[in-house]
């Protein structure tokens, strides 16, 4: 049987880092501030880092008093707590926003990325209605081996970065748009059927699903993915 914290509320994996990689990843929404800090203390104990997402502010205060010195974003809405030295792995991400409206969703895809070990350039604000200012960073994009791109309203931006680089394009629909954006679903719709050929999408706002993804590849092209 592989380990299994069992706290009778939750039942963590201790086993997820050797079978793909990576520790559990918890999510914070929902949480009592008690049950989060019982599982962090849990996985810092058996050894393991332990990565939270979408923290609100009680729980960010009282994880910042417990672990004063884990990284925080409180704009990401994420709390990282490492084990022992951290493994850096070759390989950059560029994230990329259409607009500071995505800065939150980009933030946890960076703090996502970097929890992985990976280095992450931040891009913001480079969107469509002002194309001058995304030429302008070209090369810079282009040094990268994976991008990741956050938009909303129209969520064209993807499918001009597609066409602008040579490497996987992860597209990430924001729910910031006016009336028939339908919270994000308008910029989902627009990026599933970009015309270009490296870019795949995940959910709406999933900051976190993107920054995971690109991690994961820059992981595997250095031959220490999976059991990591």
């Amino acid at each position: 049987m592989e380990p299994v914290a069992d706290l009778g509320f939750a039942q963590l994996d201790l086993a997820r880092s050797a079978r793909c990689g990576f520790p559990e990843v918890v999510y914070g929404e929902g949480k009592t501030v008690e049950h989060l800090l019982s599982i962090v203390q849990t996985m810092a104990h058996a050894g393991q880092s332990c990565l939270v997402t979408r923290v609100n502010d009680a729980q960010a205060d009282q994880l910042h008093q417990n672990f004063p010195l884990a990284e925080q974003d409180r704009l990401g809405r994420t709390f990282w707590h490492p084990s022992g030295t951290q493994e850096k792995y070759p390989g950059r991400v560029a994230l990329i926003t259409a607009g500071t409206a995505d800065l939150p969703v980009a933030h946890e895809a960076r703090a996502t990325v970097q929890a992985m070990g990976c280095e992450v350039d931040l891009i913001a604000d480079v969107g469509v209605a002002g194309l001058h200012r995304l030429l302008a960073q070209v090369e810079r994009i282009r040094q990268a081996d994976v991008v990741i791109v956050a938009a909303g309203m129209e969520a064209a931006l993807p499918s001009v970065v597609g066409g602008l680089v040579a490497v996987p394009v992860i597209a990430v629909p924001t729910s910031v748009g006016y009336g028939a954006h339908f919270q994000g679903l308008t910029a989902l719709l627009g990026m599933l059927n970009s015309c270009a050929a490296n870019v795949v999408v995940v959910n709406i706002d999933a900051g976190f699903k993107a920054g995971y993804v690109a991690g994961m590849m820059l992981r595997g092209r250095s031959g220490k993915g999976q059991g990591s």
